[in-house]
């Protein structure tokens, strides 16, 4: 992996709110842009960690997502991307290593992700890492600003 390092992003400053959100761009087109002040809320987010892979400039991210609920803590990785000229480095590996650990440390029993099966080398790597596919079905209810179905 050469000169990169692995760290939790602790500090919001307008370099690494640009260097994120070039990275973000990577991830959709759609997403609003990265602020300092957007950046701030996440890393200061108790459930969220912000995990950055840098050599002189930041080169991967991932966020690691840990909650309590009934049955135990639960931890989800999102949002993992790496600059185009770093791939194939094993940056993303390292990244979700990484991940998986700070979800131990924090009694996850188990780390949840989802990738589309386009992804065909994030999904190799994810294997790679000690994933496995789970039989599941996967919802999503996209959200609006306009009055919401009434249930019942």
């Amino acid at each position: 992996m050469g000169d990169v390092r692995i760290s939790t992003a602790v500090h919001a400053t307008a370099e690494l709110a640009a260097e994120v959100d070039v990275l973000v761009r990577q991830l959709s087109s759609t997403a609003a842009p990265v602020t300092v002040d957007g950046l701030a809320a996440l890393i200061s987010a108790e459930s969220t960690t912000l995990l950055i892979a840098t050599d002189e400039h930041v080169v991967g991210m991932l966020t690691l997502v840990t909650y309590a609920i009934p049955t135990g803590v639960r931890a989800r990785i999102e949002d993992v991307v790496v600059s185009e000229a770093a791939r194939g480095k094993g940056v993303a590996f390292e990244l979700t290593r990484a991940a998986v650990e700070l979800a131990r440390a924090a009694g996850a029993r188990t780390v949840d992700l989802t990738s589309r099966p386009s992804r065909e080398s994030a999904n190799r790597l994810y294997q790679r890492a000690g994933f496995s596919r789970r039989d599941s079905l996967g919802y999503r209810r996209t959200l609006s600003t306009t009055t919401p179905p009434t249930l019942g």
